[in-house]
């Protein structure tokens, strides 16, 4: 489905900022017109799309050996609204988005880290490794809900 690592990006940037319109729909639905089942479903889309898109991009940053900054600048895009857009744009621009999924042992040094051939059998295995990414999300949000929103509940 998701060919290159610049195809799944694009698509995950996508939804980050479609689900910051939903939340923020819902917020003034909520400030509105009292309706706080909608904060209640947007802000779960959000969360959950927020979370696979902070794996996603831990993910690529892996496989396409970004160094710290573009992988933090990744991540923390999705902080801000509409910011994984501008995002997605200076990662390809930047040729980072660029190549295909690493499922074979090039002879190139960087590819024999200690996490090389894991990274490897998942992406020969990508129902495996998506299965894996939906339980750790799901997990972590299970986790964040029990938590609570930011600010507290109201």
């Amino acid at each position: 489905m998701f060919k290159t690592p610049r195809k799944l990006f694009f698509v995950l940037s996508i939804a980050e900022a479609v689900s910051w319109t939903l939340l923020i729909t819902a917020l003034i639905l909520r400030a509105t017109l009292g309706l706080q089942i909608a904060t209640v479903i947007a802000g779960s889309i959000h969360g959950f799309v927020f979370l696979s898109y902070g794996a996603t991009a831990i993910l690529l940053a892996f496989n396409n050996r970004w160094s710290a900054w573009p992988a933090i600048v990744a991540i923390v895009s999705a902080i801000v609204p509409y910011a994984t857009i501008p995002t997605e744009i200076w990662l390809s621009r930047s040729g980072r988005l660029d190549g295909v999924w690493r499922t074979e042992l090039a002879d190139d040094p960087a590819d024999r880290r200690w996490y090389d051939g894991l990274l490897r059998w998942f992406l020969l295995r990508p129902w495996v490794l998506a299965l894996l990414i939906v339980a750790a999300v799901a997990a972590l949000y299970f986790i964040l809900v029990t938590i609570g929103p930011p600010g507290g509940r109201h």
